[in-house]
């Protein structure tokens, strides 16, 4: 598991997930802009109990705050699953 990888697991341990997966997609991007600069592509499945009664909007915000500045530095894009545990 990468190193970023496992930044963003414990960044995201706030959230008290019950499933966390995330995958590097950043091969997928190769010569992009963002992944010449060093920042990877993830995407991100998270179930939360957290997120009962939040918006989507607010869910992004919860992980990209969780995140805080791996989102400039390590992280170029994010491609975001989020949902409560009741929406399974």
């Amino acid at each position: 598991m990468s190193d970023t990888i496992e930044a963003m697991k414990q960044r995201l341990a706030l959230l008290a997930p019950e499933h966390i997966e995330i995958a590097d997609e950043s091969a997928l991007h190769a010569g992009h802009a963002g992944a010449r600069a060093g920042g990877g592509h993830y995407q991100l499945t998270l179930i939360s109990p957290s997120f009962s009664g939040q918006s989507q909007v607010a869910r992004h915000r919860s992980i990209y705050q969780a995140l805080g500045d791996l989102m400039s530095t390590r992280v170029h894009a994010l491609s975001i699953t989020a949902l409560a545990p009741e929406e399974l």
